[in-house]
């Protein structure tokens, strides 16, 4: 029987995928992973989600989402329509047609990329690897990663990229918790490192995304993600420098920037806060530094940006022990403190890198007493650097409770606390994401930081 030949492999690849009769698996069934296989269903693909927690797994499958803010009335509607189920059985990416890798890219303790989780997942399919299929690289990381990680580690089936498998990388954009966006409404940038198999990767997004954005290359593809998110921290970096410039001036920083933000060109709002968290922003800059040093070329702006952002939990904690000698005449010793919000951004379930977990760490060796109140965050699970922390169980919110608190301090601003009732309760209110902003009675017990 003769062998197919790579024109003929990419063709029929793309039959499938123009008519959406392809089956796609999705490696990873998390912030990333799981709104992706919702869009793609919706678009008419059947879809397999893959993941090593089983679980994870079981649940899916029963119709309903592991994640507060992804609906499980749309995972529900993914199940019921027959055409997506979720499995652990890795041998099961045999008969996909495309698969999309979205699985996490932390930092290692020395601030190094940690790509662990890509070269597993590569050597889970590289036996598997199938002539004709498609390996689209989703997760963030450096220019390479995609050539020079991912690629080798899959041609140990024996199979070679671009002749007999193709592989691709799309960054993704999720941002959780935004309702002004889901993933089929936001672009897509997609590369590829030969014209065919971009072209395949630009045939599979369109199907499920409504603007793809073509890139000459991965590594091309690569550095855009990085590029939005060290944007993003450099200018956040820039606002926590001038909230302590405006606040040694008795300026409100916030008033500041929604004054400016009425500038309808040359400007664009960046908020401070006590730190900066997620997968994103405190990790991918040093992606890029890490990869720089390759080639000699410094990265100044990304490290003091790295420094600036650092150094936002130590100024929360000055400001919150100045606030408690100054109003209650009381030191941080001592002293009981809640902590609101242990999620790392408003109305999500997510607190990787959150600020709020090394806020509670550095308040509690400095001798105060914390709890904290997280409805999204009933209890604190298991974290790669803040291992004594898991199991911490969020306080209940009432009077009784606010009131026996010397200070609260807000670190994430949900819109599910009555902020209102906070600063009537509680004796002193440190607030740093200006949740408080529309509370009226009351505003001498609020400090800003």
């Amino acid at each position: 029987m003769a062998v197919e030949t790579t024109e003929t492999l990419a063709r029929n690849l793309k039959e499938r995928l123009s008519g959406r009769t392809a089956t796609l698996g999705i490696v990873g069934m998390g912030y990333v992973g799981l709104p992706l296989a919702i869009a793609a269903q919706r678009a008419g693909f059947t879809v397999v989600g893959f993941d090593i927690d089983a679980e994870k797994v079981t649940v899916l499958n029963r119709g309903q989402s592991p994640i507060h803010n992804i609906d499980g009335k749309k995972v529900a509607a993914m199940v019921e329509s027959g055409k997506f189920h979720a499995s652990a059985d890795f041998d099961e990416m045999k008969n996909v047609n495309a698969l999309m890798i979205c699985v996490p890219t932390p930092l290692s303790h020395h601030r190094e990329p940690d790509v662990s989780f890509i070269e597993r997942t590569g050597e889970a399919i590289a036996p598997r690897l199938q002539r004709g299929q498609m390996v689209v690289l989703e997760s963030s990381t450096y220019p390479g990663t995609t050539q020079d990680v991912l690629r080798p580690i899959l041609e140990t089936s024996g199979l070679k990229a671009g002749k007999d498998f193709f592989i691709a990388f799309s960054p993704e954009r999720e941002d959780p918790g935004n309702l002004d966006f889901e993933t089929a409404t936001i672009p897509r940038v997609v590369g590829g490192d030969d014209p065919v198999t971009a072209d395949l990767a630009v045939t599979l997004y369109k199907q499920i995304i409504n603007k793809v954005v073509p890139v000459t290359s991965c590594a091309t593809a690569e550095a855009v993600k990085l590029t939005e998110n060290i944007f993003r921290a450099v200018n956040i970096a820039l606002v926590n420098e001038l909230k302590v410039i405006f606040s040694r001036m008795d300026i409100n920083v916030w008033e500041v920037i929604d004054a400016a933000k009425t500038k309808p060109f040359g400007f664009m709002p960046f908020y401070p806060g006590p730190g900066i968290g997620g997968h994103c922003i405190p990790i991918d800059p040093f992606y890029l530094t890490w990869k720089a040093r390759e080639y000699n070329v410094p990265t100044r702006f990304i490290e003091l940006a790295g420094e600036v952002n650092a150094s936002a939990p130590v100024y929360v904690i000055d400001t919150l022990i100045e606030a408690l000698s100054r109003k209650r005449k009381k030191s941080l010793n001592g002293s009981r403190v809640l902590l609101l919000g242990m999620a790392y951004k408003k109305n999500v379930d997510d607190m990787r890198e959150s600020p709020s977990l090394r806020l509670l760490e550095i308040l509690e060796s400095r001798g105060a007493k914390v709890n904290y109140y997280d409805t999204f965050i009933p209890v604190i699970p298991k974290t790669r650097e803040h291992v004594a922390l898991a199991g911490r169980r969020s306080v209940e919110w009432s009077k009784e409770s606010i009131v026996s608190y010397d200070v609260a301090l807000i670190c994430t601003d949900h819109d599910d606390v009555d902020y209102a009732k906070l600063v009537e309760w509680s004796p002193l209110v440190v607030d740093t994401r200006n949740a408080t902003r529309t509370v009226t009675q009351g505003r001498d017990k609020i400090v800003l930081a």
